[in-house]
């Protein structure tokens, strides 16, 4: 079968269409999934560039996030049946609870193989059933920037109507973490380099649009937007140059999620402690969390925001679009 593998670490010029072999026959449990679709996350740049090179070799399929059809069930398999439409998990066994200490903690696509292939055989606890308004190329934008959006706001404590949520950019995380905020009937602020993309965002549901380029101290347009008491919940996407704002942009007591570190490892500041913040680190989620999510996008008629979408024979040209970072929402590949 076609497979999408990590040939080198050379960007994304190391990306190179191979044929593997074709799926062994199933085990007691598995299941087979042809895939349809698969979205591209920033870690699927960074794997191609060698940021994980010390736990993942090349050779293995790129992406985290697929959705695709049941074709073959194994022995005992109960969970799904042919015909189902499936996302697979991020995380092959963190179901609930704790997240498990596990070889595969890279996820999809880093210590397992990824989902930019036209077929993956898994366990039955590895996927979820798509919400059944969403296409393949919606359900595959998921597993990975939707889970961790869901898990960012409300994993570790309740997001309450009336309260306020930071998002920073408009990136897969920070849209659907804008469109689950208002979901809960929470108030949004969003930031972003540009106005063209703030526009769009408002029309997304975001209450107060800043322009952290036109307004650097754009942790005092937060405070100024919220009577001088901050963000209940901030969705910290960028690291080392907009943790020390969030921290300051974050009200008293509120909490902060840790997702991403575009800009680098963020900083502790002594801010953290005094005005009371809880921190968390977001790992993506569990099959629980994304089980929850799916019921809440199904109730809701949720729909993700795709920029555009590739085809099969395409994938480096999305990755490079996805780098050049014009995109709003996600990038997703058509998988042949």
């Amino acid at each position: 079968m076609k497979a999408y593998t990590v040939g080198s670490y050379a960007g994304v010029d190391g990306l190179v269409l191979s044929e593997i072999a074709d799926p062994p026959a199933l085990a007691p449990g598995q299941v087979r999934v042809k895939m349809h679709a698969a979205s591209i996350n920033f870690r699927d740049l960074l794997m191609l560039k060698g940021a994980y090179s010390h736990w993942a070799k090349p050779g293995f399929s790129l992406t985290s996030d697929g959705a695709g059809e049941v074709v073959a069930v194994g022995e005992g398999v109960w969970r799904v049946k042919p015909g189902d439409r499936v996302a697979l998990t991020f995380h092959r066994d963190w179901i609930g609870g704790v997240q498990p200490q596990s070889p595969a903690f890279l996820g999809r696509g880093g210590s397992i193989q990824g989902c930019l292939q036209q077929f993956s055989t898994v366990s039955q606890d590895e996927m979820v059933l798509l919400p059944p308004h969403l296409s393949y190329e919606e359900g595959a934008t998921l597993p990975c920037a939707g889970v961790t959006a869901w898990s960012a706001l409300c994993a570790h404590a309740v997001l309450l109507p009336g309260q306020t949520v930071l998002v920073q950019g408009s990136g897969g995380v920070s849209v659907f973490a804008l469109q689950l905020a208002r979901l809960f009937g929470a108030r949004v602020i969003a930031t972003s380099s540009s106005d063209e993309k703030l526009a769009t965002l408002a029309k997304l549901g975001a209450d107060t649009l800043i322009n952290y380029t036109k307004t650097p101290d754009w942790h005092q347009a937060v405070l100024a937007a919220t009577q001088g008491a901050g963000v209940d919940v901030a969705v910290e996407v960028g690291g080392a140059d907009t943790f020390p704002k969030t921290i300051e942009a974050t009200a008293q007591g509120g909490r902060i999620s840790l997702v991403g570190l575009l800009t680098g490892l963020a900083q502790m500041s002594g801010s953290v402690f005094m005005r009371g913040l809880t921190l968390n680190t977001i790992r993506v989620g569990s099959r629980e969390h994304f089980e929850q999510m799916n019921r809440a996008i199904a109730v809701n008629k949720l729909k993700p925001v795709i920029d555009r979408v590739f085809e099969f024979g395409q994938a480096q040209d999305a990755l490079r679009y996805f780098e050049a970072q014009k995109h709003i929402g996600k990038v997703v590949i058509r998988v042949e």
